[in-house]
């Protein structure tokens, strides 16, 4: 759950540990998205009081004006880049930003939940095979 390292970091922890691949594929999946539907819903409003602090909302309010500029040029494709986005094990592109970019494009919810959930199973996978060397077996 925790930002910038999420799911990544803890297939990587699970198998150091020697924890099971299927269980802590789980448990990382569940503890990625459990916070992404309340991020998508409450960030909007946590910027918006940002923006009106003195001295640094201007950078806030930046934020939201590059977002409402973007999301008028959103096309078809938002949730299948939402999904890709998630879904490359690099840090930085996880849940978290994830759900900030479906904020900002004003995307639905549930559709934004669903594809990051999409992508967060997908990353698991990645990091699963790369943690826990079933490349190994499959080489």
């Amino acid at each position: 759950m925790v930002p910038l390292v999420e799911l990544r970091g803890a297939m990587i922890y699970a198998a150091v540990a020697e924890m099971p691949f299927l269980p802590s594929l789980i448990c990382c999946v569940l503890g990625n998205i459990l916070p992404v539907p309340f991020l998508i819903k409450f960030a909007k409003t946590v910027l918006v009081y940002l923006s009106k602090i003195d001295k640094i909302g201007w950078i806030f309010q930046k934020i939201i004006d590059r977002g409402n500029k973007k999301a008028k040029k959103v096309n078809d494709f938002e949730l299948l880049s939402l999904f890709l986005f998630v879904a490359i094990p690099v840090p930085g592109t996880g849940a978290w930003t994830a759900s900030l970019v479906a904020t900002l494009l004003q995307l639905r919810v549930v559709k934004s939940t669903f594809a990051i959930l999409i992508g967060v199973i997908a990353c698991g996978i990645i990091m699963g095979i790369l943690s826990f060397g079933i490349v190994d077996l499959v080489v």
